[in-house]
């Protein structure tokens, strides 16, 4: 029988589902017939042989971006309470349990993404179906049962802008908040700036990166650092690492060579 890549995958358990599959597809896992695969769309047959290669433990290979951002911006998490905004299969939730923050309310406006791993750990608070651009101090509480403000919040977040989410942002860190932040380019410049879902313009990168630290300043959020992320996104998008912080920082204007290196 012949079907879908995407489909087999998962009918063969080497995925959770066709959309895990086709993250698979995407970051180059998936070999058919020893050849990296191209899109999950291709029809392969159920004898056709087909692997999927485990670089690491992570869930994800989001994992390392945060990774990066944890050391390269020296943020200890341990004892912390923690947001990550758009979970997903949960590789940002993973890396903070694994640096010890407890909890760690992993949030994603879908539902059922979160690797089984990750959501039964009781170290953390799974809340789905929750949009992060209208949340508050009071509905997180009631939507994830910690009362605690979070004291590090993570967002690798996609099909929106951070300057929608910034304000909300603002609001529930605590006052000690370190926050690191993905800036993904491709939701940031606008579609008329997009080709083929990747923004190839360094200063169009740059731009978007200095746009989402300006709204942050104008609700109190400092830049205290900014990184190229480890890995490209999807599509080969080259992503930003930043970290900010309620009360601390300095102005963005003083960031524009670190942030012209990080989007070359």
């Amino acid at each position: 029988m012949t079907q879908r890549l995407d489909a087999e995958l998962a009918a063969r358990g080497l995925a959770r589902s066709r959309s895990h599959a086709t993250t698979l597809v995407e970051e180059g896992r998936v070999t058919v017939a020893g050849r990296v695969a191209s899109k999950p769309s291709i029809k392969v047959e159920s004898s056709t042989e087909i692997a999927v290669v485990d670089a690491d433990h992570y869930v994800s290979r989001g994992a390392h971006k945060l990774i990066g951002a944890l050391d390269g911006f020296g943020i200890r998490v341990d004892g912390r309470t923690a947001l990550d905004m758009g979970a997903s299969t949960g590789g940002f939730t993973q890396v903070l349990r694994e640096r010890g923050a407890d909890p760690v309310l992993a949030v994603d406006v879908g539902h059922g993404q979160l690797a089984p791993l990750i959501a039964l750990d009781a170290g953390v608070r799974v809340v789905e179906g929750y949009n992060v651009r209208y949340m508050t101090a009071e509905s997180l509480a009631e939507a994830s049962g910690v009362d605690t403000a979070p004291s590090v919040i993570t967002g690798d977040l996609s099909f929106i802008s951070l300057t929608q989410v910034l304000p909300a942002v603002a609001e529930v860190a605590a006052p000690d908040a370190d926050i690191v932040l993905l800036v993904k380019p491709q939701f940031e410049v606008g579609r008329s700036k997009i080709g083929g879902g990747v923004v190839t313009d360094a200063g169009l990168r740059a731009d978007a990166v200095l746009e989402v630290l300006f709204t942050a300043k104008d609700l109190g959020l400092g830049t205290l650092g900014v990184l190229p992320s480890p890995i490209h996104g999807t599509h080969g998008n080259v992503e930003t690492l930043i970290h900010i912080a309620p009360g601390r920082g300095s102005d963005p204007t003083e960031w524009k060579r670190e942030i012209e290196r990080a989007c070359e």
